[in-house]
């Protein structure tokens, strides 16, 4: 029986894991239960026939760079590896296994239940991203089960936190862990026919207006923080509207243009009250930046706008924080990797494979940029990811499952 043929068999082993992975809230911020799971998987990857360690990240870099409430709840990251006989080159596969919170109700009550319904399965996480963990488990079960070897020596992560910004995930793996790729598969970013070459980058700014507090009486007396920063908010959509004009062609012909969220959390700070002018509103802004941008120039450019901006405004005291940053990276697919995985996709799916650029941002940088080996993105992706009803296709589980096992199986590097 061939990988494929025994995927095929076996895909209620993919739904029964990737139900078992749903079932664990690994929900981040604060980062819960990130020790059962990692244990789980460190257990499957063992039993699969890798050699599997989880590596339990010091309390003083957790106290470094959480936040207080955060110092409880541990981080760990898997690895294993499978040594092929005769390979010369590994491939290295990675997701993370954290998600984000739940909110809304959902169509089956329960959002980690996991529940199977027309061919989807429903929870949070099972598009973004355990759906891809339960298809590689697969994989790896069907060379083992067929006693098939690969043609590339395999490294498998499975990382905390890339749902704030992977410096204890992924970011730690490629610097501390014991890998040595030679090639990269970031699991997300890439599905159906595309197959992912990179994907943009984000900067995340807290802006903090500073006014004079009064009271609600004589507003005469007090800065308004909110009137102020109603007034630089309009201003942002001349700035929103210059980005529009920033414009790159991706590989699969898209026009892509940088963007800017506006207030995804935004306060009135403390001491509000309704008869009292707010003399603190604060708000954030989310600055997609275009794989071919500088993060540094994309950063300097909005901090300037912002300073102009309140300048224009009476009165308009403002200070501008970073809260974080995760980098774009992009590869021209012109290596053999991404040839063979357009491949291995064209022949799966039996549909031309495309490259795209994710607006997203996802781990890919880490092996792009930092590593410097040709990197790809490719998963079973799902919809309603970050929303209500997040859910994936088991046919898209099952295809990406084979695809990973026919790139293992026909390149070689």
């Amino acid at each position: 029986m061939t990988p494929a043929a025994y995927i095929d068999h076996h895909s209620a082993d993919l739904v029964r894991q990737l139900r078992h992975l749903v079932g664990i809230s690994t929900v981040n911020p604060p980062g819960e239960n990130y020790d059962p799971i990692t244990a789980w998987l460190t257990r499957e990857l063992t039993a699969l026939g890798l050699k599997s360690k989880r590596f339990t990240l010091p309390r003083a870099l957790l106290k470094k760079s959480l936040p207080p409430e955060q110092h409880a709840f541990p981080r760990y990251n898997v690895l294993g590896k499978l040594v092929a006989p005769g390979a010369k080159k590994t491939v290295h596969f990675n997701a993370h296994y954290d998600v984000v919170p739940v909110s809304g109700r959902w169509k089956h009550g329960n959002p980690f239940s996991g529940k199977i319904d027309g061919g989807w399965i429903f929870g949070r996480g099972t598009s973004d991203m355990k759906g891809s963990i339960a298809s590689l488990l697969l994989t790896l079960q069907s060379l083992r089960a067929t006693r098939t070897t690969p043609r590339l020596n395999v490294e498998v992560s499975f990382t905390a936190d890339e749902e704030t910004d992977s410096a204890l995930g992924t970011g730690w793996l490629v610097e501390h862990a014991p890998i040595r790729p030679d090639f990269a598969v970031v699991m997300e970013g890439g599905e159906l026919n595309q197959v992912c070459c990179g994907h943009n980058g984000c900067i995340w700014l807290e802006v903090t207006v500073h006014g004079r507090a009064a009271h609600g009486s004589r507003p005469d007396l007090g800065i308004n923080a909110l009137e102020k920063m109603a007034a630089l908010v309009r201003d942002l959509e001349v700035y929103q509207r210059q980005l529009t004009r920033r414009r790159w062609q991706t590989p699969n012909g898209r026009i892509a243009s940088p963007t800017l969220n506006v207030g995804g959390i935004f306060s009135c700070g403390a001491g509000a009250k309704i008869n009292t002018v707010p003399a603190h509103a604060s708000f954030s802004l989310d600055r997609r930046v275009l794989a071919i941008e500088s993060h540094v120039g994309a950063e300097r450019d909005l901090r300037a706008f912002l300073a102009a901006a309140a300048r224009r405004i009476p009165n308009c005291c403002i200070s501008v924080t970073k809260i974080s940053e995760n980098y774009a990276c992009f590869t021209p697919p012109t290596h053999p990797f991404f040839a063979a995985m357009a491949g291995c996709v064209t022949n799966v799916r039996r549909e031309p494979a495309v490259f795209n650029v994710s607006t997203g941002f996802n781990d890919m940088h880490f092996f792009a940029s930092i590593l410097k080996i040709p990197t790809l993105g490719y998963g079973p992706g799902g919809r309603k990811e970050h929303a209500v009803d997040e859910a994936a296709k088991v046919s898209e589980l099952v295809a990406s499952a084979k695809i990973y096992a026919e790139l293992l199986t026909t390149f070689g590097g």
